[in-house]
């Protein structure tokens, strides 16, 4: 990929997703952009480029573009402590608080292993205590991620962070011999509502406020300016005394917000 256009499709992406896409990241970039390449019948990159740019490809390429672009690790129970802390104090105090209703939104859901792990946790905490109901939302820029999140259908390795009885409780295995995938079940679905949100939006429609919002590992994609304008815009959707779960990795300690850290980067709202 020439200098010229991966200025030009960097400056894209960090404009439209706020991902940085420094030079040392061209040759990812070029690898990530072959498929879409051969997709849209071009011969080069250079052919590509010129087709986004000068000939109005962007119009119908931009979500295919911005999909190649993201990253999208995930993991069942990934960072366990935070999901140790949500169960053994969290869930308990807002019980002991009166809260029947719980809002939860996993913001960067990837294929979904964050909103499933979270939606096992919360019904397994209710089915044992009476309660709270609950409701999750699940967002991502990607969309064939999204896609993959809603069909709840995973590799049977991608489940052996879980735990066996929530195995029991609410992975479904195939019944023909051979097949190498497992489902989740379908009253967990049912309890996420999957949807596509770009962060850099000015405004994240999300209905009600939050009583938790996870957003782990996608802070560090960002540059300070974006992550603080990111975070402010969470925390414009977390009410008072909501708790915000950022990434192991990810630092806010140099920004002047209202937050109060309560476990390892686990924050509390004022």
């Amino acid at each position: 990929m020439s200098a010229r256009d991966f200025a030009r499709i960097s400056a894209y992406v960090t404009e439209v997703s706020g991902i940085k896409m420094p030079s040392n990241k061209s040759s990812m970039l070029s690898g990530r952009l072959r498929r879409r390449v051969r997709a849209t019948g071009h011969e080069t990159l250079a052919d590509y480029c010129n087709w986004l740019f000068e000939e109005g490809g962007m119009a119908v390429e931009a979500e295919h573009l911005i999909n190649a672009v993201t990253t999208n690790k995930t993991d069942f129970f990934r960072e366990p402590g935070h999901f140790d802390y949500l169960t053994g104090t969290l869930l308990p105090a807002l019980v002991a608080e009166g809260r029947n209703r719980l809002r939860v939104w996993s913001a960067g859901c990837s294929t979904g292993a964050e909103p499933y792990t979270l939606a096992m946790l919360l019904d397994a905490f209710a089915q044992e205590r009476g309660g709270p109901d609950f409701g999750i939302l699940a967002t991502d820029l990607d969309t064939d991620v999204l896609a993959v999140a809603r069909r709840g259908i995973f590799p049977r390795a991608a489940v052996e962070p879980v735990p066996p009885l929530l195995q029991q409780r609410y992975v479904l295995r195939p019944t023909a011999p051979g097949r190498d995938e497992v489902r989740i079940a379908p009253a967990l679905r049912a309890a996420i509502g999957f949807a596509a949100l770009n962060l850099m939006d000015d405004h994240y429609p999300v209905g009600a406020p939050m009583d938790m919002i996870f957003c782990r590992n996608v802070l560090i994609y960002f540059d300070r300016e974006t992550q603080e304008k990111v975070v402010r815009r969470l925390l414009a959707n977390l009410r008072s005394g909501g708790h915000l779960f950022l990434g192991h990795s990810e630092s806010i300690a140099d920004l002047d917000l209202p937050l109060t850290l309560v476990g390892n980067t686990i924050f509390r709202r004022h």
